[in-house]
């Protein structure tokens, strides 16, 4: 069973991977790969690929691939909430609730909003709470990803790989929520 450190950095490490791309991205892609390989070895082959491609193109191209990837295709635009809700007043509702629990935790979002990946990412790597990390995993990440994946056109894509790997390596480390705690611990973070 993955270490609740390991599984945070991680999760940071992929926040990282899934920002606009920087000088490091392939020192970045490397050690979340060589990472990945101790506790998720599908989410590793899957990142693999990515880092290939990273490998073989120059920062331009890489950015250009993400940009056209996320900021172009609206099927794949990077927000939780829009996946999920779409443009809607639901939306802004799971946003608003996303900005309470970051309060609650004392999470300090970056320049995007609450809703965007690489938040959601960034705040599942900073908080020990398991049942608010599994209960944003499982009805938050795991549907948006699996909607994101689905809007880019091509199998072949560079950042199909790793949007699969991130797929992976919370399926495989996120279990679901089985047990409730008392009553008096309950609560819905993102309902």
């Amino acid at each position: 069973m993955i270490e609740l450190q390991q599984h945070q950095d991680l999760c940071r490490q992929f926040a990282t991977l899934l920002s606009y791309p920087s000088k490091s991205i392939i020192s970045d892609a490397t050690t979340c790969s060589a990472d990945l390989k101790l506790v998720s070895p599908e989410a590793s082959t899957s990142l693999e690929s990515f880092l290939t491609f990273l490998e073989a193109n120059d920062i331009n191209r890489i950015e250009e691939a993400f940009t056209g990837t996320f900021d172009l295709q609206s099927l794949c635009h990077p927000y939780v909430g829009y996946q999920l809700c779409g443009e809607s007043q639901q939306r802004t509702m799971f946003m608003l609730k996303l900005k309470d629990i970051y309060q609650e935790y004392g999470f300090v979002s970056g320049n995007e909003l609450p809703d965007h990946l690489t938040e959601v990412m960034r705040f599942i790597g900073s908080i020990s709470d398991q049942e608010c990390r599994q209960e944003i995993i499982q009805d938050g990440l795991l549907p948006a990803l699996a909607k994101i994946t689905l809007g880019i056109e091509s199998d072949g894509h560079p950042y199909v790989s790793i949007l699969n790997a991130l797929q992976s390596f919370l399926t495989d480390t996120a279990s679901p929520v089985n047990e409730r705690l008392p009553d008096e611990r309950q609560k819905e973070c993102l309902s």
